[in-house]
């Protein structure tokens, strides 16, 4: 597939850009480029998963509860507190 001048348009249209007639120009090389790029990678053969320096075994932790802060105690060391809850700037 090639790119041309009214892809290109059509995509600087839907990004909202407005591209000067040497820009179209570039975008529409480049754009090609970058396809050239992704056939070459198609072609690529299947390859194993990289190497890892450490084993990999059980790296998800089992979901334990655990104690966690009261209220006081997640407030203790705020100035910026109101109401039992954390005060942060104002949203609009």
């Amino acid at each position: 597939m090639k790119v041309n001048e009214k892809t290109v348009r059509h995509v600087a249209k839907l990004a909202r850009l407005n591209l000067t007639d040497k820009e179209l120009k570039m975008m529409e090389k480049d754009m090609n480029s970058i396809l050239e790029s992704f056939k070459i990678l198609n072609n690529a053969p299947d390859a194993e998963p990289s190497f890892q320096p450490m084993e990999m075994n059980n790296i998800m932790r089992e979901d334990k509860p655990e104690k966690s802060l009261t209220q006081g105690e997640a407030l203790a060391n705020t100035n910026h507190k109101e109401k039992g809850f954390f005060k942060g700037p104002k949203a609009i």
